[in-house]
């Protein structure tokens, strides 16, 4: 773990801080694969319950 060193040559056990960056927003590329994936995950979600309820009541 790295420390930082102080004026008086003290070890600061403090972690350094990671440099700040302004964030990107996502490309319309990206928006549409978010937007199919999120689709995606929903019809998933939607098929386990399906399969969850008709396995439920099989007897």
């Amino acid at each position: 773990m790295p420390y930082t060193e102080e004026e008086g040559g003290l070890l600061n056990n403090f972690a350094r801080e990671p440099k700040v960056y302004q964030a990107e927003p996502p490309t319309a590329g990206q928006q549409r694969n978010y937007i199919i994936l999120g689709i995606l995950a929903a019809f998933l979600v939607g098929g386990v319950i399906f399969v969850a309820f008709a396995v439920s009541n099989v007897s």
